[in-house]
């Protein structure tokens, strides 16, 4: 891990200079709220509430809102739609992440005596490993705008079927590729990848429910205006 971590390292710094954001910025037209482009969308805003791994609301999270790019949000809507016939939707759990969400991430991965809610997060993870890791990290894609979290969700209640793990639970577990998991939270898995990949989305193997629309229009942009 620690030698995987190098290597990305050293392979963003030939990547182009990404692009700061300031504080301050207001949302860009580029910028929509999801639900309102797909009908049916169930937004469960977590970092919007205390229920996370941090145990209380995030900074730069102001209202329950899925913020995306315009084409992340027409791609969005394309898997909403498709999954209809199953009777089923998305629940998206995180959507844009303002860059100083993530600081917020940070600053408490480097309180090591903040262990609130390691009971459902990360129970077999010493919270001194969470960089090293990678279940921390001081850049993330959802400050681009067009990487979502999610699962899947009956359309008639709303309720998140069966993942074999919750959101944001820190184990290999949630690696999509894990086969400790039952037979239908498996299935779970492979539907909602099978249906995000059919839409321009690629997953990420170390958590079943990211996704990042593979022709992201800010690859090198990170924003920083509140979800509000």
């Amino acid at each position: 891990m620690i030698r995987t971590a190098i290597i990305a390292a050293f392979m963003l710094s030939l990547a182009p200079a990404t692009l700061a954001q300031p504080h301050n910025e207001s949302r860009p037209d580029s910028f929509v709220d999801a639900a309102s482009v797909a009908p049916g969308l169930v937004v469960e805003a977590r970092y919007a509430t205390a229920h996370n791994f941090v145990g209380v609301p995030i900074e730069g999270y102001e209202k329950p809102l899925c913020y995306l790019t315009r084409p992340a949000a027409a791609a969005l809507a394309q898997v909403v739609q498709d999954l209809e016939a199953r009777g089923l939707t998305l629940k998206a759990y995180d959507c844009y992440r303002p860059e100083r969400a993530v600081a917020h991430f940070v600053r408490w991965a480097r309180n090591l005596g903040d262990v609130k809610m390691k009971a459902e997060f990360y129970p077999q993870v010493d919270k001194s490993t969470l960089f090293r890791d990678g279940y921390i990290a001081a850049r993330s894609g959802h400050s681009r705008g067009s990487t979502v979290d999610l699962t899947l969700a009956g359309r008639a209640d709303g309720k998140a079927l069966d993942m074999g793990t919750p959101f944001d639970f820190f184990s290999p577990r949630s690696w999509p590729s894990d086969r400790t998991v039952g037979s239908e939270a498996q299935s779970n898995r492979a539907l909602l990848t099978q249906a995000m990949r059919r839409r321009g989305f690629r997953p990420y193997d170390k958590e079943w429910w990211h996704f990042t629309l593979r022709h992201e229009p800010y690859p090198y942009a990170y924003f920083d205006f509140p979800v509000r």
